[in-house]
């Protein structure tokens, strides 16, 4: 059996341990915290600044940030492919570089289309750097302990809403909202340029061989009822986990709190986030891929459930949120692991990339969907609630996927 896991692990890595860059599990940490809690979770909190400076509508200005995530989508379908043949160094290098370039298009924009303009470069950005080009190239490095990796990066990744909201919020409190996002899209530059650029130098191993019960090759797997049953019901969770994300601090808003008292809500869901990763490793040992799949979907929308249908008190909330947070944190595991689980890591990034384009999308929809909901619907609360009947929708979907065997090349 040791034999075997031996064997597996250098078909995983090309030449064993020994192609793993030493600091790219190190770097990716940082640069995961960095990237999410600067081009993704700052603007949740800089939103209400931003519209009240500029007189934009709201709905306008997340349809932007909701576009960034549109383009995230569609580029990782394509990123991923290049991952799988090429490693992760000039990918995520590049990304850092547009990240950078494009927060500083956003921080300085006149008008609304340049906004949305500096938005749709970040969504490319995003494609490049966020979770889904790390984990094909910790899945490919680390194969077949990637599990470990992965839930490392999430950790990290984690507590991006933990450190930067309240940061975003402060400095927001004594500079503008364009001059925070200068700061931010420096710091961003500091931290991701060098780390991709120097730490993610070691060799890229040739894929493994597929696994022995999947035929036909990636074209076959990803037109087969599975793979789009599992796509449509992370799809329909990514939607609601999105928006519950971006429309978290105006709820707590419309409930009367502050505004500081919503980005500290916002940012310790991210330490829930970073408390649910620890755990699914245990969880996934213990259950199928399709049990572990509905329960956590279902977990997802009981806590959503709960904040639509509790007003207070803050300390509540507060620990609702960081619930709701448990939930995504191991949503984000079970959508990383979700190829590998089934279907083997010989071309993890390209099917990693068709499974979350449709949920990337659904996620970059939802947050301007839920914007524009809230005042028909009579409130955040009952945006809640609708959301929360997605995700049961979603944990129905995923009772129907029949999961194939077990991949073997892990």
């Amino acid at each position: 059996m040791t034999s075997l896991r031996t064997s597996a692990r250098g078909a995983a890595t090309g030449t064993g341990d020994r192609s793993r860059p030493r600091a790219a599990l190190l770097a990716l940490c940082a640069t995961q915290i960095t990237s999410w809690g600067i081009v993704y979770y700052a603007f949740p909190v800089l939103n209400p600044r931003i519209t009240a400076d500029t007189g934009w509508p709201p709905g306008a200005t997340t349809a932007a940030f909701s576009a960034a995530l549109l383009v995230s989508a569609l580029a990782g379908i394509r990123i991923g492919r290049i991952i799988d043949h090429r490693g992760p160094r000039t990918v995520m290098t590049a990304g850092s570089l547009l990240g950078v370039l494009s927060l500083l298009l956003v921080a300085a924009a006149p008008n609304l289309p340049l906004f949305a303009a500096g938005w749709l470069l970040a969504g490319a950005a995003m494609a490049a750097t966020f979770y889904p080009p790390a984990f094909a190239a910790l899945t490919r490095w680390y194969a077949p302990d990637h599990v470990r990796a992965l839930t490392l990066v999430t950790l990290a990744g984690g507590l991006a809403s933990t450190v930067f909201a309240p940061v975003t919020a402060a400095l927001a409190d004594h500079v503008s909202w364009r001059a925070t996002y200068a700061v931010l899209a420096g710091i961003l530059a500091v931290v991701t340029i060098p780390a991709h650029a120097v730490a993610l130098r070691g060799p890229w191993p040739a894929a493994p061989p597929p696994a022995v019960h999947i035929s036909g090759g990636a074209q076959a797997v990803a037109r087969s009822r599975p793979f789009w049953m599992l796509a449509c019901a992370l799809t329909l969770s990514a939607c609601a986990a999105s928006a519950v994300v971006i429309a978290l601090v105006p709820l707590l808003l419309e409930r009367g709190f502050t505004p500081a008292q919503a980005a500290w809500a916002l940012g310790l869901g991210g330490a829930g986030q970073t408390l649910g990763r620890t755990l699914y490793a245990p969880v996934a040992q213990r259950t199928g891929a399709t049990t572990r799949t509905v329960a956590l979907i279902t977990l997802g929308g009981v806590t959503t459930a709960a904040l639509a249908i509790t007003p207070g008190p803050y300390v509540l909330l507060v620990v609702l949120s960081i619930a709701a947070g448990v939930a995504r944190g191991n949503l984000t595991l079970l959508q990383a692991t979700a190829v590998a689980d089934r279907w083997g890591t010989t071309h993890y990034g390209r099917l990693s990339g068709l499974l979350t384009a449709p949920a990337t999308a659904a996620a970059a929809l939802a947050p301007f969907a839920g914007a524009a909901l809230a005042t028909p619907l009579g409130g955040y609360p009952t945006l809640f609630a609708l959301l929360a009947l997605v995700s049961g929708l979603a944990a129905l979907v995923a009772v129907a996927v029949t999961s194939p065997r077990p991949a073997q090349d892990q």
